[in-house]
């Protein structure tokens, strides 16, 4: 199960040139999100054999000319109740403020891991000044620079260390669906029409380290655990961010399933949002399958249903290779369908193709369409293997495989997806150096 890291602190901090500084620009530890809105403040990142999420919370606080003191507030609690990890960032130069205070005695009432991030700390003034900090309570800190990089080594190797692994006990080793999608798109009516009254069909699992629940299926053949992101618990002081929470509780339950259920809604349409929850899907290399919910309620002739895929497919490319469901939970209209194709999927996620029978076809895709010479010199694909990894990964090995352009390696992508069944399910290509 990946981990979540959280950076929290009060504005102009640096808490985004440090989530850059992680994401983006240490090559080691680079996979950072791109292409939406919002998408830039959420991102993978490596460290020390570690895969993790990374998500700035200060990407999310708008009215950017007040003080947002509450705004400030109500992100720190969601990021406490959500995140695996904290890392509280602070500014030397200022100093120790009432809002850091403020966050500061949130934070240790949390019973999570917490590091104190001193930011700005790029010179041995500034690294002494620092100390200061230690007058907040915590145990230690962690002086930092993100603009050119100091101390963010040791901060990593800390919060790394921190993570603790989810024991999973007697769990069978069965799909996990996670239900996904914007509020109010039919995640609860979804599952709801799923588990319906026969509550002798389910039975609850304490999926992770924290309150989400795994619900288990088991019925007309099928055999899975329902990873629900609809309600999980009700809370009567938080007035939240909306879009801040689902992103978080989205991120979540994407990372601890292997076949995704993304809900649209018929009636508002394609947004933003949905296209940044199918990136994080892709970007996590988990199944995709879309459920354009609420179809009972959208006036249809016999093109609607064309056009709204030909939208999506437009909005998602150059992954296209998903399926497209159109249902209603009210009425239960293909919600089965939903489900048997989700099994499909997860089916096609595991599947391995037979070595000799990928060169076969290899032979074939360089003999209809050879790799384009390059400054004069022609590149030899020679031999391809899928990767014993647990998603669908190749690799092609070449004699020059540095002039291999992304066109290319979309064909040979195109190609894999005709002749074997990896709909739903993102596939990554390597080139490498026989």
């Amino acid at each position: 199960m990946a981990n979540i890291v959280a950076i929290v602190g009060r504005p102009n901090v640096g808490k985004s040139t440090l989530f850059n500084r992680i994401t983006q620009t240490r090559q080691a530890i680079v996979h950072e999100s791109s292409g939406v809105t919002r998408d830039r403040h959420y991102g993978k990142a490596f460290w020390n054999g570690h895969e993790f999420s990374i998500i700035d919370t200060g990407g999310y606080i708008t009215n950017s000319d007040d003080v947002f003191e509450e705004e400030i507030r109500k992100q720190v609690i969601l990021a406490i109740e959500e995140a695996d990890v904290i890392v509280f960032t602070v500014d030397v130069e200022a100093g120790i403020t009432d809002i850091d205070q403020t966050i500061a005695n949130l934070l240790r009432k949390v019973k999570k891991p917490v590091f104190l991030a001193v930011n700005k700390a790029d010179n041995n003034t500034r690294f002494m000044e620092a100390n200061e900090f230690y007058g907040m309570g915590f145990e230690e800190i962690y002086p930092v620079s993100a603009v050119t990089g100091t101390g963010t080594g040791e901060l990593l190797d800390a919060v790394t260390g921190a993570f603790e692994k989810a024991i999973f006990e007697d769990e069978p080793d069965i799909p996990k669906f996670a239900v996904v999608g914007r509020p109010n798109v039919g995640k609860s009516s979804f599952i709801n029409a799923i588990i319906g009254e026969d509550r002798n069909i389910v039975t609850p699992i304490s999926g992770t380290t924290r309150d989400a629940l795994n619900t288990r299926y088991q019925k007309f053949g099928l055999d899975f655990f329902l990873v629900d992101t609809a309600g999980l618990r009700k809370r009567a002081k938080v007035s939240e961010d909306v879009e801040f929470y689902s992103v978080m509780r989205s991120i979540r339950a994407i990372e601890n399933s292997d076949v995704c259920i993304l809900m649209i809604d018929a009636v508002e349409g394609v947004k933003a949002q949905d296209i940044t929850i199918f990136g994080n899907i892709q970007r996590n290399r988990k199944g995709v399958v879309i459920l354009v919910n609420k179809w009972d309620l959208v006036e249809k002739d016999n093109h609607t249903t064309k056009a709204f895929t030909k939208e999506i497919q437009e909005r998602i490319s150059p992954y296209t290779d998903v399926p497209i469901l159109f249902t209603s939970a009210l009425t239960k209209q293909r919600v089965f369908k939903a489900l048997e194709t989700a099994v499909e999927v997860y089916n096609n996620r595991r599947q391995k193709v037979p070595t000799h029978k990928l060169n076969e076809l290899l032979a074939e895709f360089i003999e209809t369409y050879p790799p384009p010479a390059n400054k004069g010199k022609f590149i030899k694909i020679k031999y391809a293997t899928q990767l014993p990894n647990q998603t669908p990964s190749f690799a092609f090995f070449c004699n020059l495989p540095q002039y291999i352009k992304e066109p290319y390696k979309r064909y040979i992508e195109n190609k894999i997806r005709e002749n074997f069944n990896f709909t739903g399910v993102p596939i990554q290509i390597f080139f490498r150096e026989k």
